[in-house]
């Protein structure tokens, strides 16, 4: 069967750049080029086939991960339970190894996709790694601005496509109301690195649209792999103390009361509930596909329940739980209507559909069982500065934003209308966020919701809402494209509508500086709009011959 991606009567893809000689040059095309993903998709790893190049994977992997238990073992001494944390800290390399190459061995994948979420987690990871030395993040953050502004060149083209986007209205809006706000009040500080934000993350967008648009391939695929990587690294750096009871923590305010949770090791630190966001978009994205193998489907769950048994994050907890719920409503749909659901496998029998959708429902248990159990969701992490109960069990939450809403009370109208003006990123300054003569944190507000009227005022706040309500009813409904309407792909039903539960405790949907469930689901709407016509993620777009792929999903069951 001819496996070429099949015409589209549709806005027909740019050519793609002349092949220039030379491997820098080839480099620096697949780098500043985005067109040049039309011709990418398959992986380094073959997933169906063993080849030399896994063999070799194989054997790095086990020197790294000896090393590393090497190394903690000799850390340790030579006495006591050294064997054993050298055994644990091996096992932990290998773990993060594992996900580098399940990253590696997905078909799909693309060099701009990868970027993109290489770009936002590696931001992310900066800015809790280097907290005292935001001029490391911003060096990152110059060359993302950067290679997106190269990528987008004319920007005006595609700058009139972004208001088409829900998770543009989510992610963008409170910027442009921020800067106005400061603006208004004559905030020039607040103003200018509101600006500076905003043109950035407006970058970003324009860079996933451009993306799309001209390579017609879906940016999810590369943006989960990037997440693989990323999180593997924190796995093998932070082997030492992955799978042990105590962790290593940020040395300031945001590490106390943390140690019980996994951050990653020295130099390389990222924030539990940032990681967990991270492993459940990595599970949505391929455990729901059925365009990729079934061993990677699985690989995909056990990654993600691992780490969120080790991160101890009640809100990524609720996001899987969540996503793991409306799987199993979706597949009862599916075989009840008789209506297939793009990207969902078909099960010859009900004994198949049982398993698949009980699964994913059983691991959220035993999540919950090896944190703890109930203890898990009810749990105050946080002593000391909090007084009342109720901020106790939302780790302090409920304190922020109630100053968030004592100071909105006495800001100006242009204030309310148009954002808090004091500080740039919007945080809030809590008297008894500190203990033990720590530096007062700058918090965020953790919830979705106060976060973009906090930094956008009401208008932030209604864009937050309208840009939410359409990015869910095409994760539900799809768009019309041209006499038809596309359907969305499982994954993105999935992770857009669940990512509601995660409004009321985290700031995850308004992207940011390390804003990985923001760009992850602007990659899945954008190819909604201005992808392929055909369906979404099908074998032939992964280069992967139709039988072959048909034959896949029928041996899910």
């Amino acid at each position: 069967m001819n496996s070429r991606r099949p015409e589209t009567p549709f806005d027909s893809p740019d050519q793609p750049a002349t092949r220039r000689s030379g491997s820098g040059r080839k480099i620096l095309d697949l780098v500043l080029h985005p067109v040049t993903a039309a011709g990418q998709g398959e992986p380094i790893l073959n997933p169906t086939r063993w080849t030399s190049r896994h063999r070799w994977f194989v054997l790095a992997g086990l020197i790294l991960a000896g090393a590393a238990g090497l190394l903690e073992g000799i850390q340790r001494g030579t006495l006591g339970a050294n064997g054993s944390e050298a055994t644990r800290a091996f096992a932990a390399a290998l773990i993060g190894v594992a996900m580098i190459g399940l990253a590696l061995s997905l078909r799909g994948i693309t060099v701009p996709g990868f970027l993109l979420g290489g770009f936002f987690i590696g931001a992310g990871i900066l800015s809790w790694t280097y907290t005292d030395m935001g001029w490391v993040v911003w060096l990152l953050l110059a060359i993302e601005g950067i290679v997106f502004a190269i990528w987008t060149i004319p920007w005006l083209r595609d700058l009139a496509r972004l208001p088409r986007l829900g998770s543009a209205w989510i992610g963008l809006a409170y910027w442009v109301f921020g800067a106005i706000s400061a603006v208004l009040v004559w905030k020039v500080n607040v103003a200018a690195g509101r600006i500076v934000y905003s043109g950035l993350f407006i970058l970003g967008a324009l860079a996933v649209v451009n993306a799309t648009r001209k390579s017609r391939r879906d940016m999810s695929v590369g943006v989960v792999a990037a997440f693989l990587v990323a999180v593997g690294a924190l796995f093998i750096v932070g082997s030492g103390n992955a799978l042990d009871n105590a962790h290593d923590v940020p040395g300031n305010e945001w590490g106390a009361h943390q140690q019980g949770r996994f951050w990653g090791g020295p130099h390389l630190l990222y924030h539990p509930n940032s990681l967990a966001v991270a492993a459940v978009t990595i599970a949505i994205r391929i455990a729901a596909d059925k365009a990729f193998e079934r061993w990677q489907r699985y690989a995909a769950l056990a990654a993600a329940t691992i780490v969120l048994l080790l991160v101890n994050s009640r809100t990524g907890w609720g996001y899987f739980g969540a996503a793991t719920g409306l799987w199993a409503v979706m597949i009862a749909y599916s075989r009840w209507f008789k209506r297939p659901i793009e990207g969902m496998d078909t099960f010859r029998t009900a004994r198949g559909a049982w398993a698949a959708a009980v699964l994913p429902v059983l691991l959220a248990f035993a999540i919950i069982l090896g944190s703890g159990g109930v203890h898990f969701l009810s749990q105050q992490r946080y002593g000391g500065g909090t007084t009342s109960t109720a901020s106790a069990l939302t780790s302090g939450r409920s304190s922020t934003w109630s100053v968030a809403w004592s100071e909105f009370k006495q800001d100006g109208i242009s204030q309310k209308l148009f954002g808090d003006a004091k500080y740039v990123r919007g945080y809030v300054l809590r008297e008894d966020s500190s203990e033990n003569g720590l530096q007062q944190p700058q918090l965020t507000t953790d919830d979705a919701m106060v976060g973009s009227a906090r930094r956008g005022g009401i208008l932030g706040g209604l864009a937050f809402v309208i840009g939410l309500l359409v990015m869910i009813w095409r994760s539900l409904f799809g768009v019309r494209r041209g006499s038809g309407r596309r359907r969305p792909p499982v994954w993105f039903t999935l992770a857009a509508s669940c990512s509601v539960i995660t409004i009321a405790t985290a700031d995850w949907l308004l992207g940011g500086t390390g804003g990985t469930l923001w760009v992850y689901l602007m990659a899945g709407e954008a190819f909604l709009l201005f992808g392929p016509v055909q369906t979404p993620l099908t074998s032939v777009d992964n280069g992967v011959d139709a039988e072959a792929g048909t034959s896949r999903a029928a041996a899910q069951v």
